[in-house]
């Protein structure tokens, strides 16, 4: 038993009568549009009774925490004289929380109130790992910071709202509320209080839980599971045009989409010699000296939809997306699993195909490898949540690598993981626009903002849906603008009457700008990826249009994004 633990256990009296002579609404008026009712609530470190016995009254389900032995009666015999049926008592302790777990039960609130200053920092980690994981879906956590020191022999560690923000990062929870410094209610000097509610954000068919599950908790030996969830998130995000059959409540994508993009995440890592996996001599499966090996010379944005391909170079990446594809099968599609091996989540159906000295990266040739089957409940969850699952799976990867002997031998800097991981080489890639917008100017065509219709002269390449919510450099995303009007716009959408205003502004652009059959190639196939409803061998510039209009309200409905 720790000190402290028994300083609450042999002070229990006192305490106790110190806890009841203030009132839960006292205590905890900070957060009251959060306050539970009807709900199953976990008080950890329930003390005397008294927030357990308000939360039951107000028709909650509690199960009440602590692992003072002492303090526990008290609590119970103050429970049971109000004749409160439904508070049950339990002894256990953080970080284990071994007896509640045994319960097999989620909570829609968690309470820890004045316990988290009392946690080693070293088992911080685990603790709250410990809570977000008995969470219901849309489940609270309700943490309340004590700053000030104690007087007596308990023992209390510096807290911050800093290291919890990080702590809900890392284990898939959204910091909702974070309340001012508040006075301490018993008005002792010195003590001040702050109270931080954070989620578990639900998606309402239980696939969100099943994704944080495979990030968090899952056993892994390399870092294959990450990378195939982060691949389906960016396709799930950004080309609905993968789409291949929707049916039976299931979702075909392109196949070969989902070795390019997995191929692009693992092309900076690779390269530059970043353990992936705990066992490093076995190597990586997609990693041979007839595809991979052939390509080193290319960088990950050389992977990209609409590139063409020739000679050893398009051989060389048919046999790559080849040994990409074993390897998923083989690998995550076959360990995600629910309940039992056979109920896997994802499936492959691959289609044979016949090898081409030239290859165009479009929609055809990805497509042509077959299909990735996943539920339309989990294709759902990755479209409305990948601005929520995307941080995790980068914090989960980079823990995985940290463990891994090669990179700790290296002192890997955590700036150089992340540089690792990101998307693209270059972020705001506007350089081939601007570059058509200076030839069309040298030749003495006149350039208008697609905003307001007026010349150009100084101007700005602006995102029509913007990059810091919706990465994308595809051309019909890059719009000519006055740097003014883009500097008003910032990271807004264009609402759907400032669209129509501009209609044929947007439209005129893309024709003037992308006249040549490889520009046009190019633009059509990256639009027909990356916007929804796009039929086969389209070159109709309405109905790109039309489509980016769908674009934006999806994107403004999924991530909540302002509009201009």
């Amino acid at each position: 038993m720790s000190t402290t633990i028994l300083f609450y256990h042999q002070q229990a009296a006192l305490l106790a009568a110190q806890y009841n002579a203030l009132s839960f609404e006292q205590v905890h008026e900070s957060w009251r549009q959060y306050w539970p009712e009807s709900q199953m609530v976990l008080d950890i470190g329930a003390g005397s009774g008294r927030d357990a016995a308000w939360l039951a009254a107000q028709g909650c389900q509690v199960i009440a925490v602590e692992p003072a032995a002492d303090l526990l009666k008290l609590g119970q015999l103050k429970t049971a004289k109000a004749q409160l049926q439904n508070v049950q008592w339990l002894a256990d302790t953080l970080p284990e929380l071994k007896a509640c777990y045994q319960l097999n039960l989620q909570f829609n609130t968690i309470l820890l109130s004045a316990v988290w200053m009392h946690i080693l920092p070293s088992e911080r980690a685990r603790a709250f790992r410990k809570m977000a994981n008995l969470l219901a879906p849309g489940g609270r956590l309700i943490i309340s910071l004590r700053f000030g020191e104690f007087s007596d022999e308990r023992v209390a560690y510096p807290v911050s709202v800093d290291e919890i923000a990080q702590l809900a990062q890392q284990f898939g929870l959204v910091l909702k509320f974070v309340s001012t410094l508040n006075a301490d209610s018993g008005g002792r000097a010195g003590i001040s209080w702050q109270t931080l509610v954070l989620e578990l954000p639900d998606d309402g068919s239980g696939s969100l839980t099943k994704v944080r599950h495979i990030v968090v908790n899952d056993n892994k030996s390399s870092t294959y599971k990450l990378a195939l969830l982060r691949t389906l998130v960016r396709i799930a995000d950004a080309h609905p045009g993968a789409v291949l059959d929707k049916q039976d409540g299931k979702v075909a994508i392109s196949l070969g989409l989902v070795a390019l993009y997995w191929i692009r995440l693992f092309k900076r890592l690779v390269d530059n010699g970043i353990q992936q996996s705990a066992d490093p001599a076995k190597g990586l499966g997609f990693v041979t000296a007839q595809g991979w090996g052939l390509l080193k010379h290319l960088t990950a944005d050389d992977f990209a939809i609409g590139n063409f391909y020739s000679g050893q170079e398009a051989l060389a990446l048919q046999q790559l997306i080849s040994d990409t594809l074993k390897t998923i099968k083989n690998g995550p599609v076959t360990y995600i699993w629910q309940g039992h091996k056979e109920n896997r989540l994802f499936d492959m159906q691959r289609t044979p195909t016949k090898r081409s000295d030239s290859v165009l990266v479009d929609k055809t040739f990805l497509d042509s490898f077959g299909s990735f089957i996943l539920s339309e409940e989990m294709w759902n969850c990755f479209r409305q949540y990948g601005c929520w699952i995307e941080p995790l799976l980068l914090q989960q990867w980079i823990a995985e690598m940290q463990k891994y002997e090669l990179n700790m031998q290296r002192q890997l800097t955590l700036e150089t993981y992340h540089n690792n991981l990101r998307w693209f080489e270059r972020q705001h890639d506007t350089a081939k626009v601007r570059k058509k917008v200076e030839q069309l100017k040298a030749t003495g065509v006149s350039v208008c903002s697609v905003w307001s219709g007026t010349k150009l002269y100084h101007y700005d390449i602006d995102h029509c849906l913007p990059f810091s919510y919706w990465p994308n450099n595809d051309l019909w995303n890059l719009l000519p603008a006055s740097s003014q009007e883009n500097r008003v716009k910032r990271d807004r959408l264009p609402s759907q009457s400032r669209l129509a205003t501009s209609r044929s502004l947007i439209t005129d652009w893309w024709q003037q700008a992308w006249q040549t059959a490889q520009e046009q190639q190019r633009f059509f196939t990256e639009a027909a990826l990356s916007l929804p409803n796009i039929r086969s061998g389209c070159r109709d510039f309405d109905e790109i249009f039309h489509a980016l209009q769908l674009q934006v309200v999806g994107v403004k409905h999924r991530m909540q994004v302002a509009e201009w």
